[in-house]
């Protein structure tokens, strides 16, 4: 058995490397767009696993963050150019701007050494709103977490999070999934294909619970007003 996660990397280099040994995979983006697998119903061969849609939830993320800030007129996307699912999250990030008619500017960092400048660079181009998008260096580590949410609170850029955790640290908005459900998803497919169940037979998993948090002293800090609807909506008000 060989179970994979961090994107479709590990599991690329698992495909390629046996086609006998049952391979169970954890990926933030489309496995079929990444070539892992033909089909989510019946994957076929000795992959399966589970997919966190973390590029699919990037357009949601956008809209909401539009909601909570209708007056940014220019959104800023923080991006690791490196992260494993980046070029696909751009790609629905552009697309939920156009469709919102807003401006979208791209800034990358690649280290958490290039944060400051990034957030410096997002100001410098009038962003009123920024979405960190979902790619491993703003979401793994507490530590970079941390950082994120201090630099939008020192630039007054309203941010928009991946995870909830960010919320209860100081962000401001987040709307995700959550990615330990994932894992013991992954972990009860394990469990069932050691007990001889065939991996291709056994349909890629998506996640079923989506989490919507908002911090309202970090809103009021920043003289945000959360739309009722958005509250209504929100899962987890932290006050």
């Amino acid at each position: 058995m060989i179970v994979t996660g961090g994107g479709p990397q590990p599991a690329l280099a698992a495909k390629a490397a046996t086609s006998t040994i049952p391979i169970v995979f954890f990926t933030g983006g489309d496995p079929v767009k990444f070539g892992l697998v033909p089909r989510y119903n019946r994957p076929g061969s000795n992959l399966t696993g589970f997919n966190f849609m973390i590029s699919e939830l990037e357009q949601k993320r956008v809209g909401l963050l539009h909601e909570l800030v209708p007056t940014a007129g220019v959104v800023a996307a923080l991006c690791d150019p490196h992260g494993s699912a980046a070029a696909a999250i751009l790609v629905e990030v552009a697309g939920a701007a156009k469709s919102l008619g807003l401006e979208l500017v791209t800034v990358n960092a690649s280290d958490p050494g290039q944060f400051d400048a990034a957030f410096a660079q997002a100001e410098h181009a009038g962003a009123g709103a920024m979405l960190v998008t979902s790619v491993e260096l703003f979401t793994v580590s507490r530590a970079n977490r941390d950082r994120l949410v201090e630099l939008a609170v020192k630039h007054r850029l309203p941010a928009m999070f991946s995870l909830s955790e960010t919320v209860e640290t100081g962000g401001l908005i987040s709307y995700g999934t959550d990615p330990v459900d994932g894992y013991r998803q992954v972990g009860i497919y394990v469990g069932r294909i050691l007990k001889g169940e065939n991996p291709g037979d056994l349909p890629i998993m998506q996640p079923t619970k989506f989490t919507l948090a908002i911090n309202l002293k970090t809103a009021k800090a920043l003289g945000i007003t959360v739309p009722p609807t958005l509250l209504a909506l929100a899962d987890d008000v932290i006050e």
